[in-house]
């Protein structure tokens, strides 16, 4: 589903990202762990779009498509979805409006209907109610005056509705305490399925506790440099990313 084949990224001229080579099959949970610096909110920027980020070599291939060519709502339609390490507010836009337009935008690029009213508002409490999210929050503006698992939870719940193939997690675990990691790890564990990947980027063991990986692999220098299975997150967790990084930078 997903390929990314000897990407190159520069930041404001400097190179983050440095060859890297990722492939993620349908149904497969893979977890990209490494230390500050390492390039991992990079990979995810870049997938997704964000001005700024510049690929300067390689492809991200999804489904076989090249995005990199793409409009970041292009890619959007294609079935790439990010959850952000820190997701913005967005004072004056109501959370039900931007919901619901995000939502049929997609559906209207896919060849559906539109939902009606009742339709979304159905689909929209039966989602936000598994994430604990009440309806004063969903009164609210995008984000605004939410704790940071609020925040979260928002971002799955958006994920749930609008069912992406490639979901992209930035450190969704960054600021939540462990109920809050709790609820948001279920509401993305309900989404894993045959026809759906999943990259999840994290630091810590912590959120792999919850949402277990098929396959992790360590980042260190813009480079992946080390791959295996569920297990290696607990290696990383008692022994750190000293070795990883130093294996990197004499590859360099």
């Amino acid at each position: 589903m997903l390929e990314v084949k000897n990407l190159h990224v520069e930041v404001d001229g400097k190179q983050i990202l440095k060859g890297l080579n990722l492939t993620v099959n349908k149904g497969e949970v893979h977890a990209i762990m490494g230390p500050n610096g390492s390039g991992k909110s990079t990979l995810s920027y870049v997938m997704a779009g964000k001005p700024g980020y510049e690929a300067t070599e390689g492809e991200i291939l999804l489904d076989g498509e090249n995005i990199l060519t793409m409009e970041p709502d292009e890619r959007a339609a294609k079935g790439l979805f990010l959850a952000f390490q820190y997701p913005l507010e967005i004072p004056g836009v109501a959370t039900m409006t931007f919901l619901r337009t995000a939502l049929n935008a997609q559906r209207k690029t896919r060849g559906q209907a539109e939902l009606s009213t009742p339709e979304f508002m159905k689909l929209v409490r039966d989602a936000a109610a598994k994430l604990e999210i009440n309806q004063d929050m969903l009164r609210r503006g995008v984000n605004v005056g939410f704790s940071g698992g609020e925040k979260k939870r928002n971002e799955i719940l958006q994920m749930a509705l609008l069912q992406p193939r490639l979901c992209v997690l930035d450190e969704t675990d960054s600021g939540l305490d462990i109920d809050a990691l709790k609820i948001v790890a279920d509401g993305v564990n309900r989404l894993r399925g045959p026809d759906r990947a999943m990259v999840v980027i994290t630091h810590y063991q912590r959120l792999l506790d919850h949402i277990v990986p098929d396959v992790v692999h360590v980042l260190s220098r813009g480079r992946i440099v080390k791959t295996g299975g569920k297990e290696l997150a607990l290696e990383l967790e008692a022994r750190g990313y000293a070795e990883f990084q130093d294996e990197a930078a004499l590859a360099s």
